[in-house]
């Protein structure tokens, strides 16, 4: 017998771009099969851009430039052998390469005030939705700004552009073949806007004002270039131009003053565009001569039975010229009048006052003179005694350490015993280690009680410590002990006491505070750290931390809040941990937009709407479609979960009017809804259309099923509604059954079959993954049966 024909190679289904080159092949195992190429279901003899070619065992149909006509599903026959294959021609949006470079490469540049035209050709299967987004946000018609489309074309226009239309653009073109995003840069310049304020006065002097300010906070695009300063002297109405000064120096000074005289300036930025508007300052006067200032109260250096020795230093301010000297007053303690104390101002900054009573108390105070004259007298000295010194303090009693811990040590002791004029001011405590000989005071000033807390020791550092009593003929004799710091608290690591009560998922709604406290433990006290995403916390954000536990605070949640929040405990010696949450900030979805409705399926209306603003933000968004058949009657809900913008109800009774309502979701609540204003009406079939429907039965008696239109391959986006349609013929009129994969889908909900007068419909609503394979309608009557199949492609939505 002569051995059956095989097939080596089937033919694979081929997914092809509008224009590229397209290929089916196939191997057989005899050289003699020359073969039959079939195109949804029809013998192929010839047909426009295809080749049909045989090179041995290897049998091609060749298109050289694939357009939608080539689009469908072939079939090769030969001998014993038959194989199947679709070709899909996708025809995603497409801009000219050379275009898109020039677009994306090159920012628009525009002058403020000038009109704005961005226009963007495009190419692609229809419909093709242009949208246009600025920031991320869709962008609407408006006073200003206007978006158009045709088939072929989309145009963002803008009227008169200024300085918040700079920015990122993105155009989105999006058909069932694919997306195409296109990024722009619009660069709008203008003048930059006036310096930042307030002016400050650096200097007012009788001779000089010197004023000060910062740079713009928005340069207008182009680079500030210089800045124009201006004087207008109070009282008058026109403006003295009195220089410029570099981009890099926000400072001026001024010598044409007149003393006691008050002025305005005013600053302008310029750059390329021209100058800003004017920053003004408030009035400024200069000033006259000026006497000094008060010095600080003089100092008690020496005292003995007629004299006393006082220094002061020199007032910090010193007036507008050079001090020649000070005048020194004195007066008894308990009384106002001053004296002075010399004739003639003291050049130096130290004075012996004599021929003073013994045993008497006495204050001083100084003031520095200059060109001006005398200034302001400096606040009175420490009373002192005009007598010879007196003993030196006793030593203090009874020196203890009261307490201690790893970082400090109390000490306690009595005053030392009363001697005769000779009180007791304060005492000076002072500290060496014990490999040191050197003395250093723990306080800067003396200590006033008879007990203190010497602080930042190390555990278990061992060191000396004395006390010496303090009074105005100076130090007593030292009372020392030996002292230890108690030992260090024990290394604890760092952790996070995560319970139920601090959760990884966090939903708030805008404009709430967001509030979150963990509580840690850790020795040495561990260092807290906040990051959002990986970046430190935003301006807003108020983290304290205290008492073992740390909190994150946010009064008022912003759209931008959503994230991960990340807190770190470290403790200095390599030891971390870190516990991440997730915060999504949402608020009560934005209605929906504008209802359309459409009868895409007979007996069926399709219901679409524009997308609710509050998509741009919330990812679990979803809407529920409500219709009702009367103005005033209950609505009903048709469908929830919907996470496209299409639905379509199947159960129209015709004649009867419906109104629809469509109404945006998630978990907040539910926005206000969206409704149709007239009602949606299917006409009842008139008679005469059932007449003639006998007569197409009559003239086609006893006829077997036939397909005068076969099913064809589709491929849809998932979510979308995928229409399938054929055309049946025969007598009687034949039943119809549809299939997937060969499972009957004739009870299955999710799909919804039609059969008008021989054409037969299948509509799969929302479709996802799961719907794509191969569907077949088969046509039976009781003279003959006949079957069309096509394959259903899904692609994503991304």
């Amino acid at each position: 017998s002569v051995p059956r024909c095989y097939l080596n190679k089937q033919l694979a289904t081929v997914r092809v771009l509008k224009g590229d080159p397209a290929e089916l092949s196939c191997t057989v195992s005899k050289d003699s099969v020359t073969g039959t190429w079939f195109k949804d279901g029809l013998k192929l003899t010839s047909m426009d851009g295809v080749v049909f070619e045989k090179k041995g065992l290897v049998h091609k149909l060749i298109i050289n430039k694939a357009e939608d006509i080539h689009a469908g599903k072939y079939r090769f026959e030969g001998g014993d052998v038959k194989t199947e294959a679709s070709i899909f021609v996708e025809d995603p949006p497409q801009v000219d390469k050379v275009l898109l470079k020039n677009l994306t490469s090159v920012p628009k540049v525009a002058k403020a005030g000038e009109g704005v035209k961005l226009r963007i050709p495009f190419e692609g299967r229809g419909p093709i939705r242009a949208t246009w987004l600025k920031d991320r946000m869709e962008l609407g018609d408006d006073t200003r700004i206007r978006v158009d489309k045709t088939d072929t074309c989309t145009t963002l226009s803008i009227s008169s552009c200024d300085r918040r239309d700079c920015g990122d653009y993105k155009v989105r073109l999006k058909n069932d073949s694919g997306i195409l995003e296109i990024n722009l840069k619009l660069v709008v310049i203008d003048k930059p806007q006036p310096p930042a304020g307030p002016i400050k006065i650096v200097e007012s002097s009788a001779n000089n004002i010197m004023i000060q300010w910062k740079p713009p906070k928005d340069d207008g695009g182009k680079p500030v270039q210089r800045y124009l300063v201006e004087r207008q002297q109070v009282g008058r109405n026109d403006w003295e131009t009195l220089g410029e000064t570099p981009r890099s120096c926000t400072s001026f000074t001024t010598s044409k003053v007149e003393e006691e005289m008050s002025y305005y300036f005013r600053v302008r930025a310029v750059n390329a565009e021209g100058a800003s508007d004017a920053l003004e300052s408030g009035e400024v006067k200069a000033a006259g001569k000026a006497s000094p200032g008060a010095p600080d109260p003089p100092e008690i250096i020496g005292a003995s039975r007629d004299t006393i020795t006082i220094s002061w230093k020199a007032p910090r301010k010193t007036g507008t010229s050079q001090i020649m000297g000070y005048i020194v007053q004195k007066r008894k303690k308990g009384t106002v009048t001053w004296l002075p104390v010399t004739n003639v101002p003291v050049k130096d900054k130290k004075l012996k006052v004599t021929s003073l009573k013994k045993g008497v108390q006495y204050e001083f105070r100084v003031a520095a003179v200059n060109a001006a004259g005398t200034g302001l007298p400096s606040d009175p000295s420490e009373p002192a005694f005009a007598r010879d010194p007196t003993k030196s303090p006793g030593q203090v009693r009874d020196l203890k350490v009261s307490s201690s811990d790893s970082t400090s040590v109390t000490l306690t002791w009595n005053k030392p015993e009363v001697q005769d004029g000779n009180d007791v001011k304060g005492y000076e405590v002072e500290m060496r280690p014990c490999n040191s000989l050197s003395w250093t005071k723990c306080f800067t000033l003396p200590a006033e009680s008879t007990t203190c807390r010497v602080q930042g020791l190390q555990a278990r550092e061992k060191l000396f410590l004395r006390v010496r009593a303090l009074s105005d003929s100076g130090l007593g004799e030292a009372s020392e002990l030996e002292a230890c710091a108690g030992a260090a608290a024990p290394v604890v690591s760092p952790r996070l006491l995560i319970d139920d009560t601090v959760k990884s998922f966090l939903v708030i709604k805008a404009g709430s505070p967001i509030r979150v406290k963990i509580p840690f433990e850790g020795s040495p006290e561990p260092v807290v750290t906040w990051l959002k995403d990986g970046l430190p916390l935003p301006s807003r954000a108020a983290v304290s931390t205290e008492d073992g536990s740390t909190q994150l605070l946010l009064r008022a949640a912003e759209f931008s809040d959503s994230g991960t929040y990340t807190v770190e405990l470290g403790n200095g010696l390599g030891k971390t941990e870190t516990f991440s949450f997730q915060v999504q900030i949402t608020d009560i979805p934005q209605p929906p937009g504008a209802i359309r409705l459409e009868e895409n399926v007979p007996s069926t209306v399709t219901v679409t709407w524009d997308p609710s603003a509050s998509e741009q933000w919330e990812k679990n968004l979803y809407y529920t479609v409500l219709k009702r058949e009367s103005q005033k009657g209950l609505w009903h809900v048709l469908g929830d979960l919907i996470y496209n913008n299409k639905f379509t109800f199947t159960r129209v009774v015709p004649g009867r009017d419906y109104y629809f309502r469509v109404v945006a979701k998630n978990d907040l609540g539910a926005s206000d809804p969206s409704e149709t204003v007239q009602p949606w009406r299917i006409w009842k079939t008139k008679a005469e259309f059932r007449v003639k429907a006998q007569n197409y039965r009559g003239v086609n008696q006893n006829q077997p099923p036939r397909f005068l239109v076969p099913l064809k391959p589709h491929v849809v986006v998932t979510g979308s509604e995928c229409h399938m349609s054929c055309a049946v013929g025969g007598h009687p009129s034949p039943k119809i059954t549809w299939y997937k994969d060969s499972r009957d889908l004739s009870r299955d909900p999710n799909y919804f079959c039609m059969n008008d007068f021989g054409v037969c419909s299948l509509v799969v609503l929302g479709v996802t993954k799961q719907d794509e394979g191969e569907y077949m309608v088969e046509a039976s009557n009781e003279v003959g049966r006949a079957f069309s199949k096509a394959f259903l492609a899904i692609r994503g939505n991304s």
